[in-house]
């Protein structure tokens, strides 16, 4: 199964139509929902969305509506949904809060979407977070705000002020991190690893993999230089993956760019040129990168027969270190695009061996698609029956569409 695909917004006032779940205010405008909520001493709750984002209709859709989460909120929150784009659909409400949204996403840096503001009864800023993510997730996240050792602006103020012991830096960095503050979660980042005599525990080197984004972090070294150490800690392929995708981004992408975001230029890019260059600052990773960055630039293109063959000759090299996360990423890629059925075959290799040692529902049902596909239809059904029968509650009615499509003879593919 591919990552979930959010779907867009169908109006601006989706939020407002439930009968159950979150209470989102209407008719109010901002100085009313901060005088409600300091008459009930509540905090406020802000959801700061777009009509076009994908992560903010899945929230709308299937989070918010949520009994449990809606009992939750009413008892600490007085609730807000603010439209940050404008369309031609847009109601008076939603044209009411033009200018107040406006400005609350100027003064309070709301960059991506959704982003959850929270306020205190008294009306004062105290946690934001970002982002779209199941139930339980999502009321962890707004429990923070309640909390003053874990408010976001709370403790950017402490640290401001001079705070600097290691639990607090390891805190605020990934608190940094949840309110989109990229600069400050790096820079708080980098002091806790300084702060640290011992980086080979799980608990380190999970946070490092998690704060190493380009060649000049920190932890990057320790990635390229120490790959066996590190995975032996924290599992098969994580450093890889992540230095890999580093020296991608910095050392390729950039000379590639232009040729894929071009669907007229059939040409190859200047492969040699890359390699020499790879070459010369990661000596050891250069053939690694120039397979996968092959893998990158064919499927980006959608040249899917270039695909098939770069893709098989990768995992043919490195296919034996890659997570089962990748693995079901590349076996979900060649069952929707490729025609090739020697190229399934070898897809559905690498989709079972995804979920050998977890019964992931997820890589199953990338499993049972790619039997189907190959015409093994009776036992892609028997497969795509257990992935429903282990799936959550929110992922069955998919599954069960899978199903009926299969015994139906239907493409469940593009």
């Amino acid at each position: 199964m591919k990552k979930l695909i959010l779907l867009f917004s169908l109006g601006p006032l989706v939020l407002f139509a439930q009968d159950k779940g979150i209470h989102f205010e209407h008719g109010l405008n901002w100085q009313q929902v901060k005088e409600k909520a300091k008459k009930e001493t509540k905090y406020v709750f802000m959801d700061c969305f777009t009509t076009w984002c994908g992560p903010c209709r899945f929230m709308s859709t299937n989070i918010f509506p949520l009994q449990d989460v809606g009992d939750s909120m009413s008892a600490h929150f007085v609730s807000v949904a603010v439209q940050l784009d404008t369309t031609a659909g847009d109601n008076a409400e939603v044209k009411s809060w033009y200018q107040q949204g406006h400005d609350i996403a100027v003064q309070h840096k709301v960059q991506a979407y959704p982003t959850y503001l929270i306020f205190d009864p008294n009306g004062k800023i105290v946690h934001r977070f970002v982002g779209a993510s199941d139930a339980t997730e999502f009321l962890r996240k707004v429990a923070m705000a309640l909390n003053p050792q874990t408010q976001y602006y709370t403790m950017l103020d402490q640290y401001r002020a001079g705070k600097r012991d290691t639990a607090f830096l390891h805190s605020m960095a990934l608190t940094a991190a949840d309110a989109y503050d990229s600069q400050t979660a790096d820079a708080v980042a980098d002091e806790y690893i300084a702060s640290q005599t011992n980086l080979y525990t799980k608990s380190n080197l999970d946070f490092i993999s998690m704060f190493t984004h380009s060649s000049k972090d920190r932890g990057f070294d320790l990635l390229l230089n120490h790959e066996d150490k590190v995975d032996a800690v924290i599992g098969k392929g994580a450093s890889d993956k992540i230095v890999r995708d580093i020296i991608l981004r910095e050392e390729v992408i950039p000379n590639i760019r232009q040729k894929m975001q071009s669907p007229e230029d059939l040409s190859d890019p200047d492969w040699t040129g890359i390699q020499s260059a790879v070459q010369t600052k990661y000596p050891s990773k250069v053939k690694e990168i120039m397979s996968y960055s092959k893998v990158v630039f064919y499927q980006t293109k959608g040249d899917w027969n270039n695909f098939a063959s770069a893709i098989v000759a990768y995992m043919k090299l490195y296919g034996n270190s890659e997570s089962n996360d990748r693995l079901n990423e590349f076996a979900w890629a060649v069952f929707q695009n490729c025609n090739d059925m020697t190229c399934v075959a070898e897809a559905l290799e690498w989709s079972k061996r995804s979920f050998a040692n977890e019964q992931n529902p997820a890589y199953m049902d990338t499993y049972a698609n790619i039997l189907y596909k190959m015409g093994k239809k009776d036992h892609a059904i028997q497969w795509e029956e257990k992935a429903l029968n282990l799936s959550s509650a929110a992922d069955r009615k998919g599954y069960q569409e899978t199903i009926d499509k299969m015994k139906k003879g239907e493409k469940t593919w593009h």
